[in-house]
């Protein structure tokens, strides 16, 4: 699954491609090459072109942010060997390029599994580790930096290096969420947990309305993963109904009937995480297929084929944690015109501004044909790290929508004023002024920066659209 257009790889070093974000909005052309090497990389950071130099995994970002119009991009993608696995320490190292999937496929193996996931298995570690992931399990096991031990990372100014939480605290957290601007990451040591098995119970409730929605996510939260489906096309006191999906592992010896029957079989599981998606969407759609009608009329059927009311439905890990990964390519449903994924973070105490992005939402009249609403734990790490404790909301939007780009810039306003922010990994039209309101440490990842990259070398479409690799 590649944000390369043309999809044929670059294969020749120095060959020039038009680079897209998952999002597939504002194309740009840089020259992509394939280092072969730590030395090629350290060569390339040394001599970089006029603008700069930023790494590319996976393309999964829905932004901006492994772009570098008229400069280069290292693809890391080939980089994706598995280096060694320590089921005594539970410790896996891994090159920049091998994937989420390809982890906890190895890891199973060994009884293992990653503590964080994203919501798409896809991705690369490096990937992972420059949006400090984190998924639906964050109010209990926080982000991706909570459980990486070191890495190896090649700086302009002091070549590859191993950092640490106790080698180099500070360049360590800011490459978390640092989308890419600290350093090349080439490889990550991260920690393992015991898998109980490749399965969790879920318990799940309907609601009818927002109100009710979020009454329900105020609900002390008991289980490790939960996140909730909203209807946000939804007409009327119906606008924000939602499925809740709550779950937790199950131990193979407290269930008789599918988990135990897969105890032991981690090599089955293996190949399970390994597939890639059932079907693609394929290319050349002009049009959209997804539109506002056809949305509204999923939503009404998904809506009433969940239970009021389920509790301990036995269901396969992969398919809670990555619902969409069973349809590869799904961008192409939006068109060539793409889409937009916005993701806020209201503080926890200021739901009221929550609501207020709702009723925006509403009177906007914004076609959200994806909502997703979970809570996340405190923050930690890096001055960029996105997660604080409080409720997310990520919504999937037809770039095209008409007045989008004018209803997102009033969301920014009321989530800035609670002191809530957006995730930078999936963004694509952030102004400066907006991102040093949401982000307070900024001044934090600037002086990082001095130090690691002192000649500003790296940089990104993002970073100059947003400022974060100004002239230094």
């Amino acid at each position: 699954m590649s944000a390369i257009e043309p999809t044929t790889r670059a294969r020749a070093r120095g060959e020039r491609l038009v680079l897209y974000g998952w999002g597939r909005t504002v194309p740009s052309s840089s020259v992509v090459i394939h280092p072969s090497s730590v030395d090629e990389i350290e060569e390339l950071l040394g001599s970089p072109p006029s603008a700069g130099v930023i790494a590319r995994g996976a393309g999964l970002s829905y932004g901006d942010a492994a772009q570098n119009n008229g400069g280069e991009v290292l693809d890391m993608s080939g980089w994706d060997g598995i280096i060694s696995i320590d089921p005594g320490q539970r410790l896996v190292t891994a090159q920049a390029g091998a994937t989420v999937a390809q982890l906890l496929a190895a890891l199973a193996r060994h009884g293992l599994t990653l503590p964080v996931v994203p919501g798409t298995r896809y991705v690369t570690i490096a990937g992972a580790i420059a949006s400090d992931v984190h998924g639906k399990s964050h109010h209990r096991d926080g982000s991706l930096a909570r459980h990486v031990a070191s890495l190896s990372l090649c700086t302009p100014a002091g070549g590859c290096v191993e950092v640490s939480p106790e080698s180099d605290p500070d360049l360590f957290y800011a490459t978390f969420g640092g989308m890419g601007l600290t350093g090349v990451i080439v490889r990550a040591t991260l920690q393992a947990e015991s898998l109980p098995s490749p399965w969790v119970a879920v318990d799940l409730d309907r609601t009818d309305g927002l109100e009710q929605t979020l009454e329900l996510m105020a609900e002390e939260e008991r289980h490790r993963y939960s996140a909730a489906w909203l209807d946000l096309l939804a007409r009327g006191p119906r606008l924000g109904r939602a499925v809740v999906g709550r779950a937790d592992p199950i131990r193979a010896e407290d269930d008789p009937s599918p988990a135990r029957a897969m105890a032991g079989n981690g090599a089955a599981y293996a190949r399970t995480l390994a597939r890639g998606p059932l079907v693609d969407v394929p290319r050349g759609f002009p049009a959209p297929l997804l539109r506002p009608a056809s949305v509204r009329a999923f939503n009404e059927l998904y809506w009433r084929t969940a239970p009021r009311r389920a509790r301990g439905r036995v269901e396969k890990l992969p398919r809670y944690l990555f619902p969409l990964d069973s349809l590869g390519e799904w961008n192409r449903l939006y068109g060539r015109t793409g889409l937009i994924q916005y993701q806020l973070v209201i503080p926890a105490g200021q739901e009221s501004a929550l609501v207020r992005c709702f009723e925006l939402i509403r009177a906007r009249r914004i076609p959200v044909y994806l909502a997703v609403l979970k809570w996340l734990g405190a923050s930690f790490g890096g001055p960029l790290s996105f997660p604080l404790a409080g409720l997310t909301l990520a919504i999937d939007v037809p770039a095209s929508a008409p007045g989008l780009a004018s209803a997102l810039d009033a969301l920014d306003a009321v989530v800035a004023e609670c002191g809530g922010r957006v995730y930078l990994s999936k963004d694509v039209r952030l102004r400066p002024e907006v991102l040093a309101a949401m982000y307070p440490r900024l001044d934090s990842f600037h002086a990082l920066r001095s130090r690691a990259d002192p000649g500003g070398v790296l940089g990104s479409d993002l970073a100059r659209r947003v400022g974060l690799c100004r002239a230094l």
